[in-house]
């Protein structure tokens, strides 16, 4: 455990939630004034820069259009490159994620993949247990003492030669009520990093593997330099050598798209890469577009990286970070094994080959997957095309991607099936995370956060956003809302989910976003208070 640097001490952060004796080795006194040393520094940056995010939304809502930025035209035109990526890193091929519960983890640990995520963002419901939990989780991950025994007795432990550990906090603007300082929550972001860092940076460092984290939901180049802030501010309080904590940033919010060159620049003494969040993006161009009738989305399943607005995003990201010496990963493919279905199985795992193709033909240095037994699939695509660790000499100078190509509208159509999809997906991905899962297979699909905001966010647009037709041309409108997501919450009560519990109280809360004026920022933001 690394021990912070003597100080005046402070009064820590108090802790306000039910804890178990388990959790007083990682809630420790020493700890808990890390964490209240981290929120006094720099939460008041961090409330600035969430209100810079509601003065942009503001602008859009009034039919301003994203672009990129005129103060910062010298960072994009300059010549200047990241630090050399650390040896740890520099073979990304294929990456999995998922939550931070303990058998999630040796089996990613061990699934063959360069990398594993740890998700304490969108993949996790941040119950309490969960997020303390998670870092136990991890903390025995990191000194090899990881162990878990199933109930039916099957033991897992990690094999040799583990993926890399790589940890996503939560996002900034996601507080952390059970832990507070001076009365004010601690940012979850801030919890998240600092009880990682503080139990196990020392250790992750002295193996030379950083420690090393996914940085989600950024809007902006000053909340890049947040975060750099806090990483130096660790590394000095911890006794770590500089720029040790190395990040990869997800690209997940169309405001980002335009500060790509300005977010690593933000970071260049400890950035390695940008990944295209390509699920969370879709949803940032619905929420910053939610004013925008003319620039609507189709059913989801026709939303693909192929469209023009996601093909410009993601090949702007590989030319921004092979010029800059960082690498540029792919997403995720939301696919999951089919039991018992071989034609179906075939089917999904077809979708993920073409999939990780395009991803790697296009010069991306890696990829996601959500499931281990995808993690072959992925390889034997990006080992075929891409022979060595990574393709940071694919430059992309024939892409020239303007302000337009970023934002172009998607043609398609909404199906009577996408608007029930979208009604189903979005109740029960609500009910599993207000029971405590943060992530939950619905139809052959692994869907997260991410997704369901996607569900939730196109039923707003087409409902507020009228009269639309159906491809039959049945009007949209709020009484088929209504009468679906009842039909949907019935099917939930009297099934065997194990969430189903949920199902009233995640109807509630999704009619009453749905019926909302506005497009609600987060869904789990909304839905925290009841977790």
């Amino acid at each position: 455990m690394a021990v912070p640097k003597e100080r005046v001490l402070a009064s820590p952060a108090q802790v306000h939630g039910a804890t178990g004796p388990e959790h007083d080795a990682i809630l420790t006194p020493d700890a808990l004034t890390f964490l209240a040393d981290l929120h006094r520094r720099f939460d008041a940056r961090r409330l600035e820069l969430l209100a810079a995010r509601k003065d942009r939304q503001a602008r859009y809502d009034a039919r301003e259009l994203p672009d990129f930025r005129a103060d910062t035209v010298s960072i994009r035109e300059g010549n200047w490159t990241v630090a050399p990526i650390p040896a740890a890193l520099r073979d990304r091929r294929v990456e999995i994620t998922g939550p931070v519960e303990r058998k999630m983890i040796i089996n990613a640990l061990n699934s063959g993949a360069k990398v594993f995520m740890a998700d304490f963002e969108d993949s996790s419901a941040p119950t309490f247990a969960n997020q303390i939990d998670g870092q136990i989780n991890l903390r025995d991950a990191v000194n090899g003492s990881i162990e878990y025994t199933s109930p039916e007795g099957k033991h897992y432990r990690v094999n040799a030669n583990p993926a890399v550990l790589v940890v996503r906090p939560r996002g900034w603007h996601l507080p952390e009520r059970h832990l507070t300082v001076d009365g004010e929550p601690i940012a979850g972001a801030l919890v998240d990093f600092g009880l990682f860092v503080f139990h196990n940076a020392r250790a992750l460092q002295a193996r030379d593997r950083g420690p090393y984290f996914y940085l989600p939901k950024l809007e902006a180049m000053e909340e890049a330099a947040l975060w750099n802030e806090v990483m130096s501010f660790a590394e000095t309080e911890l006794d770590l050598p500089p720029d040790c904590m190395k990040a990869t940033v997800l690209i997940e919010t169309l405001p980002a798209a335009f500060q790509m060159h300005e977010i690593l620049h933000a970071l260049r003494g400890r950035v390695v890469g940008l990944n295209c969040g390509r699920w969370d993006y879709i949803f940032s161009y619905l929420k910053t577009f939610r004013a925008h009738g003319d620039r609507l989305l189709p059913d989801r399943s026709q939303v693909l990286m192929t469209v023009p607005f996601l093909k410009a995003y993601s090949e702007l990201l590989i030319q921004t970070c092979h010029r800059r010496g960082a690498f540029a990963m792919g997403g995720m493919a939301a696919q999951i094994p089919i039991k018992g279905d071989e034609a179906a199985n075939e089917a999904a795992l077809a979708k993920v080959r073409a999939d990780k193709l395009r991803e790697v033909q296009a010069g991306h240095d890696g990829t996601w997957v959500a499931h281990p037994a995808l993690v072959p699939v992925a390889q034997e695509v990006f080992d075929k095309y891409m022979p060595s660790p990574n393709q940071l000499s694919v430059v992309r100078a024939d892409v020239q991607v303007t302000r337009n190509d970023l934002i172009a509208p998607c043609s398609g159509s909404i199906s009577r099936a996408g608007f029930d999809n979208n009604v189903e997906v979005a109740l029960r991905y609500t009910a599993s995370w207000l029971d405590g899962q943060g992530c939950v297979p619905i139809h052959h699909l692994m869907e997260d956060a991410a997704t369901a905001e996607i569900a939730r966010a196109q039923l707003w647009q087409w409902l507020h956003h009228g009269p639309l037709e159906f491809t039959d041309h049945a009007p949209i409108d709020f009484a088929l809302f209504d009468h679906a997501l009842a039909t949907h919450t019935h099917r939930l009560r009297a099934s065997n989910a194990p969430y189903a519990a949920r199902a009233d109280e995640a109807a509630a809360l999704l009619s009453r976003l749905t019926h909302a004026d506005q497009l609600g920022d987060f869904l789990t933001l909304a839905a925290y208070a009841q977790l």
